[in-house]
């Protein structure tokens, strides 16, 4: 279980503090597919940035199945199961594909086991085995590769921060078909997902909204996504008003 005490977060601009994070608190069980969606600056993304340690809260405590990893690195959760896939992958110059799987699994991987990783995604193994993670990939390429990474890694929990931006339509088309995967595979794994897509939000076995940096309401898809796709309706209508 992933559990958030009193999650502050706040930065300064122009000399005057911002509060993105207020006071929030969440448990969330393993085992489930949860879906984080809320409006454009509402906390989602600094959210997941904080529970995979690549943010430090201002305030508040984080615990993984009961111990606290609050003060840990990006490193050191990652250790202790927690992966995170960034909206924006990162480039490695020089670092190769096949290399960048081989980190993922932290032990020996075969040529045939990092050809099957890619495989999930779509991609042709030979054709990019032994790319360079760099500027010579697309957006949609690397995206692909690093949930191959995910894949790989096995973790307890995966963190997607906006995994359909930038995809080509194969992509995103597949990503349920991933999630699904990975829950079957890693017994007790739990996949927390940035988004607000409506099919990966129809398929959550809960849905977290946020606004103004907390909790406005959670619940199952059932209960949640008719009133999200209501609000949505209703403000587009108004902007075709205007």
């Amino acid at each position: 279980m992933l559990t958030l005490e009193n999650i502050s977060f706040s930065v300064m601009e122009e000399g005057k503090q911002v509060d993105i994070i207020r006071d929030l608190s969440l448990e969330l069980d393993n085992g489930k597919f949860i879906v984080i969606t809320g409006p454009n600056g509402s906390g989602k993304s600094t959210l997941a940035r904080i529970i995979a340690g690549i943010e430090q809260p201002t305030s508040g405590k984080i615990f993984l199945d009961g111990q606290e990893i609050t003060d840990k690195s990006i490193t050191e959760r990652a250790r202790m199961g927690i992966g995170f896939a960034f909206q924006q992958p990162v480039r490695f110059k020089g670092l190769e594909v096949f290399d960048l799987l081989r980190l993922a699994v932290g032990k020996e991987l075969t040529v045939e086991g990092a050809c099957d990783y890619l495989s999930e995604v779509g991609l042709c193994a030979k054709d990019y085995i032994n790319r360079e993670v760099n500027a010579s990939l697309s957006g949609g390429e690397l995206k692909r590769i690093e949930i191959a990474t995910v894949l790989a890694r096995k973790t307890k929990l995966s963190l997607f921060d906006e995994p359909e931006a930038g995809i080509d339509l194969w992509s995103f088309q597949n990503l349920t078909r991933i999630f699904e995967k990975m829950q079957k595979e890693i017994k007790g794994s739990t996949i927390l997902v940035i988004s607000h897509q409506e099919r990966i939000l129809s398929i959550a076995d809960e849905i977290i909204v946020l606004a103004a940096g907390r909790v406005e309401k959670r619940g199952t898809s059932r209960e949640i996504l008719p009133e999200i796709l209501e609000t949505e309706s209703a403000m587009g209508m108004c902007e075709r008003l205007k």
